[in-house]
């Protein structure tokens, strides 16, 4: 669907969408309504639709290109495919339940345009649907953090940034500040400077991809920036919500590869015990929560913790140090 643009393309908005093509046609509609004073494209990947609907909503709007994947190829994959045929300056990778309520775009542009000197990944501010901030930027796993993680030692060290990763949360924020990560659901970044580092690794097939590429860039003295003073509203998680058990596993083998690929030798091993140790000491909290309660979302939420304790991915990251 569409055709090459040949003129100058400040931004290519790539938008990875998995049946859910309502969500994407409101983010779409948003994105265009809001998206003023500079030139854009939007490249929709479309992992394993389930009938052409998706050519009926994508068609609406002009500077847009659709690549259809018969299967569903994972979210790193098919945003690098929707690098390769994009003309932008500038990639904005954008989830398909975000909708836009200002010119976002425009003012981040401007803000990156003041940096050009320095290596950057950016996003904004990400908004719940009752407008109050979504927590969307964490430092990088440490060995410091994942153990307080999974002991629950962040809720006694709330504001420190070695023993608590979402210590930002505690923080009024009102002005750009360099973090570790931020989420996927917005990301912006040079499409050079994405290239050099080697695009996202396909290994990663869903969560983890943008935590990778954020050490990367770190790991080569570039800095990530989150910009509270712009926003978008994130419906947050909205395309697997209905599937539960997706979302839980691939959360889980997501971080054991990151692991995999980022630590090595008695901190791995430590790292992964803290992991699995853990996933087990919650199993019992969730069980007394739902006799407590008589929620049934407390005991399905254990019997995922109990099978994830069985989900350890095959290593693809031996030679990598």
């Amino acid at each position: 669907m569409g055709k090459e643009i040949k003129n100058y393309i400040a931004v290519s908005v790539i938008i990875v969408n998995y049946k859910r093509n309502d969500l994407l046609k409101n983010c779409l509609n948003s994105l265009y309504q809001f998206s003023t004073n500079f030139s854009f494209e939007v490249i929709v990947v479309d992992n394993e639709s389930d009938d052409d609907s998706i050519v009926e909503v994508t068609s609406k709007f002009t500077n847009l290109i659709l690549l259809r994947n018969k299967k569903n190829l994972g979210f790193a994959k098919a945003n690098n495919q929707g690098v390769k045929i994009s003309n932008g300056k500038y990639l904005l990778f954008l989830n398909n339940d975000t909708v836009f309520i200002e010119n976002t775009i425009l003012n981040v542009i401007d803000y990156v345009k003041t940096h050009e000197d320095k290596q950057l990944i950016t996003s904004c501010r990400l908004l719940n649907k009752d407008m109050s901030t979504q927590n969307s930027i964490y430092e990088l796993p440490t060995l410091q953090n994942i153990i307080s993680s999974n002991l629950f030692l962040y809720i006694l060290f709330r504001r420190s940034k070695k023993m608590n990763k979402y210590h930002f949360e505690y923080q009024q924020q009102s002005k750009p500040i360099s973090t570790g990560v931020v989420i996927g659901a917005f990301l912006f970044i040079n499409k050079s400077l994405f290239e050099n580092l080697g695009e996202f690794d396909e290994r990663f097939y869903f969560y983890a991809e943008e935590m990778d590429l954020c050490k990367r860039l770190i790991d080569r003295g570039g800095e990530v920036f989150y910009l509270p003073q712009f926003k978008i509203i994130h419906l947050g998680g909205a395309t697997t919500d209905n599937v539960k058990w997706f979302k839980y596993k691939n959360q889980t083998i997501a971080y054991l590869q990151y692991y995999q690929k980022h630590f090595n030798g008695i901190r791995f091993s430590l790292i992964i015990f803290i992991h699995y140790f853990g996933l087990l000491i919650r199993i019992p909290i969730y069980v007394i929560l739902g006799l407590a309660t008589f929620r049934k979302y407390f005991f399905i939420t254990g019997f995922y913790h109990i099978r994830q304790l069985f989900v350890y991915p095959k290593n693809q990251f031996r030679t990598t140090v």
